[in-house]
């Protein structure tokens, strides 16, 4: 099974040929630009992170700002699942029940998840089935399931996931527990990140960094199965492969993505927003510091990648 994600190295993961010319800065610019769009929503905290691979120029703003960090903690998630697959404790294809009550980090009460806050709710009709760790993982990725992250969590370990993705160099990023425990949200025990912290650990996917090069390709193919295209894809020319995965809550909206440019090494952007109630605005505006970073950088010089 795991050489059917393969050939995605060869589409994306691409050796790279030194450019013809010196490379020119162009990221620093861009930050003036970004701030006017960002000022034009008044009230709105926005964390902005640019990760150039082919320069190596980096881009923040705001970047090392703690954001609660909705759906994104489901990229920490898959990467931990991931190298437990490298470990040969399981497989992919391994099997585990699919259930519904979960216990919470602060006094270990039982809670469930509903399927109408889900923006997967067919799962739900599968509850006391087997499911597989390759279709949580999907699930969790592509469509953002509630239900599958928490059964993957409980199996996984937050304190594990966590160092995982420390040690990876994503200091900003902390999980802490399932979706929907109410009694750990009200008390400030909260799932989160910097634009910065999952900035980094998409470039330690991209770059092979995270795990092995088989589980590197599954996991660069998950996220560019993403279902959820309104923010940074809306904002860059259409066909630009975007491996990304978005969050939202109540007035907080994110987007994390590698972009891949043609003939071009990847760019890795994080927006990060809060503080924005309607979230078509919120939509806008990260679609829109998308085409400000795609206009300055995509074109920049930089090495051609061929197979």
């Amino acid at each position: 099974m795991r050489l059917r994600v393969l050939p995605l190295i060869a589409l994306i993961g691409a050796a790279c040929m030194p450019p013809s010319a010196p490379l020119v800065p162009r990221i620093a610019p861009l930050t003036t630009q970004l701030r006017t769009r960002i000022a034009e929503v008044p009230g709105a905290q926005v964390g902005v992170y640019v990760h150039d691979l082919a320069t190596g120029e980096t881009l923040g703003i705001d970047d090392t700002v703690t954001f609660h960090a909705a759906s994104t903690m489901k990229v920490p998630v898959m990467v931990e699942l991931m190298r437990y697959v490298d470990t040969a404790a399981t497989t992919l294809d391994d099997r585990l029940p699919l259930v519904n009550t979960f216990a919470s980090i602060i006094d270990g009460s039982p809670y469930r998840l509903s399927r109408d806050g889900d923006s997967d709710p067919s799962l739900y009709d599968r509850i006391g089935s087997p499911i597989t760790f390759r279709e949580l993982n999907e699930r969790m990725i592509v469509r953002s399931s509630n239900l599958a992250t928490n059964v993957l969590i409980e199996r996984l370990d937050p304190t594990r996931i966590t160092a995982t993705a420390r040690a990876l160099g994503a200091e900003g990023i902390m999980v802490r527990r399932g979706v929907e425990d109410q009694k750990a949200f009200d008390a400030g025990r909260n799932n989160v990140t910097t634009a910065r912290g999952l900035g980094r650990l998409l470039s330690a996917i991209e770059r092979g960094e995270a795990a092995s090069s088989w589980a590197t390709a599954a996991m660069r193919a998950t996220l560019l199965r993403q279902e959820f295209n309104d923010e940074i894809p809306m904002g860059l020319p259409a066909g630009v492969p975007v491996a990304h995965k978005t969050g939202w809550i109540t007035a907080t909206t994110h987007d994390a993505a590698i972009i891949y440019p043609r003939d071009r090494a990847p760019l890795v952007l994080v927006i990060l927003t809060r503080a924005i109630p309607d979230r078509a605005t919120a939509q806008r505006l990260i679609a829109d510091l998308a085409r400000l970073v795609w206009a300055h950088c995509a074109t920049t010089a930089a090495p051609r990648c061929v197979p």
